[in-house]
């Protein structure tokens, strides 16, 4: 029966397995599908352009000096709500 058996498995090329223990074969048999993902998606933008990294960089600065003027911006190092309670 494993003469039977070897001979199927090297005419059809599956992996025989006689003592039945767990193998990778069945994951690694499937074809690798990560190029059609990236394909799928359209290219970044953000990777190639420095103007438009360097525009939400001062849109973000810009934003940020906005709240300052309104009193809601980040407190500065070490004057915060747990700085506060550490000191009493």
């Amino acid at each position: 029966m494993t003469g039977v058996s070897e001979a199927r498995a090297t005419i059809f090329g599956h992996v025989l397995n006689p003592t039945g223990q767990r193998s990778p074969h069945k994951i690694l048999r499937k074809k690798l599908i990560g190029d059609k993902v990236s394909e799928w998606y359209p290219h970044d933008i953000k990777q190639d352009d420095p103007l438009f990294v360097a525009r939400q960089e001062q849109e973000r600065v810009s934003k940020l000096e906005m709240l300052k003027r309104h009193g809601k911006g980040p407190p500065k190092k070490s004057q915060g709500k747990r700085a506060a309670k550490r000191s009493k």
